[in-house]
């Protein structure tokens, strides 16, 4: 494990980003890995196709913690395009890791499911 990828995960994991419910927001949508426990919640305030305000609640690993809060940053400002373009490959190159197991990568990607369908169900109700 590289110096960087553990202290770049401690940091975001110690010192989480957008973590909390923010006032108010327009979608929202949570779930949870059985396996390890890891849950996810993603609130999103969005203007003019864009992020405006995102925050997220959850439980888990250090890993699983620390994509949320990176992820948040990463995202926070973006278009919902530029936003369901995010993947597990983006979050693991910002936090330095090169690859994971198969068990691994489910922290990771928790938080992306999430965020994309909080987007999604977004998308769906306003073309209904």
């Amino acid at each position: 494990m590289s110096y960087f990828f553990y202290e770049n995960v401690m940091d975001h994991y110690k010192n989480p980003r957008n973590k909390g419910k923010p006032d108010s927001y327009d979608t929202e949508y949570g779930d949870s890995n059985p396996t390890c426990g890891d849950n996810v919640k993603i609130y999103i305030k969005i203007e003019a196709n864009r992020i405006k305000k995102i925050g997220f609640e959850g439980n888990g690993c250090a890993l699983s913690m620390a994509s949320a809060s990176l992820m948040t940053e990463m995202v926070d400002g973006e278009s919902l395009d530029n936003a369901l373009k995010i993947s597990e490959k983006d979050l693991m190159n910002e936090l330095g890791i090169k690859e994971l197991g198969p068990n691994r990568i489910k922290c990771v990607a928790l938080p992306v499911k999430v965020l994309k369908m909080a987007i999604i169900s977004y998308i769906s109700k306003q073309n209904s």
